[in-house]
């Protein structure tokens, strides 16, 4: 079964998203809503959750949060697990209660915040619950307009991009949010990178190299794999230069490689290389053995996996 990609550490940004099973109702009424905000105030109290948006739609929720302890696993597993448990004993039921394991998109905050936090608190207002965010009782909007101060809830670091605190800055960030009232706008997330990463092709290249370099392609973390793809056509070069004038060999290298950490598919890779699926997995199995009886043509691979970033030598 397919699993998500965690990537969690201090500081991270997160846009949180998770679904009824079924796509059922998870509020039945204002109880089920109050008492998933004191579950977050929990989060925030007890993991250090810094939680700078929310809203909570009748059959699923989103966030906005920050991990300072890089332990998004820990505060979800705490709102989702809490919530469920509370749910299923009130109306004695069991089983899931969400669908599948909750979305979280790491963020580049500085870029997408502000953006993010407009497109969740229009939320209710895209569904038609209400014509203004301001009308709807179940999201942070109002903090963000002064008309209500939940105290676990941060909104200094989004008013920020308004002037900071006071009058003006409510009144900004509630312009910023209308601008966009009853016109066609695209989501911010769909710029998100195999569904795992919101940010600028800087903020990925470094949370690439700090935190998924010594990782290697997993079949069953779809976005791991495309994340860690590279283009077959660097691994072909690189292996040229490496094994010159050895034609033979780089090509058995390279399909190795290939196989190994470009995320490709067989077929994908058999057409490079003009041999069909089964051969590119014959091929790059023998290769394997033969890298673990020779020391030097193993500490060539390696070397080639190192300036590709592919592998952990």
């Amino acid at each position: 079964m397919a699993r998500p990609l965690r990537i969690e550490y201090t500081g991270a940004f997160y846009h949180i998203t998770s679904r009824g099973n079924e796509r059922k109702n998870i509020f039945k009424n204002e109880y089920d809503f109050k008492k998933f905000l004191e579950y977050l105030e929990a989060a925030n109290k007890r993991y250090r959750a810094v939680i700078h948006i929310y809203c909570l739609m009748s059959n699923h929720y989103h966030l906005l949060l920050e991990t300072p302890l890089g332990n998004l696993s820990q505060i979800m597993r705490h709102i989702n697990g809490s919530y469920t448990t509370y749910f299923n004993t009130k109306r004695q039921r069991a089983g899931h209660l969400f669908q599948g394991r909750y979305k979280a998109i790491l963020v580049e905050a500085d870029e997408y915040a502000g953006e993010l936090s407009r497109y969740i608190h229009l939320n209710p207002v895209r569904a038609g619950i209400v014509n203004n965010p301001e009308e709807y009782r179940w999201s942070s909007y109002q903090n963000y307009t002064g008309k209500k101060a939940d105290k676990w809830l941060t909104t200094d670091f989004i008013l920020g991009y308004f002037g900071g605190k006071g009058s003006t800055a409510f009144k900004k960030y509630g312009n910023f949010v209308k601008s966009l009232i009853n016109r066609e706008y695209d989501s911010p997330l769909k710029d998100t990178v195999s569904s795992t990463i919101l940010g600028g092709a800087d903020f990925i290249k470094e949370i690439k190299d700090k935190y998924l370099s010594g990782k290697e392609a997993d079949r069953d973390i779809p976005a791991l794999r495309e994340l860690k793809k590279v283009l077959i056509e660097d691994i072909i070069k690189e292996v040229e230069a490496t094994f010159k004038g050895k034609h033979s060999l780089s090509k058995k290298a390279a399909l190795y490689l290939c196989h190994r950490y470009s995320g490709r598919t067989l077929k994908e890779i058999g057409g490079y290389f003009g041999i069909g699926e089964s051969g590119v997995s014959q091929s790059s199995r023998r290769f394997s053995l033969k890298l673990g009886v020779n020391k030097k043509l193993s500490k060539k691979v390696n070397s080639i996996c190192k300036r590709l970033s592919l592998c952990n030598v």
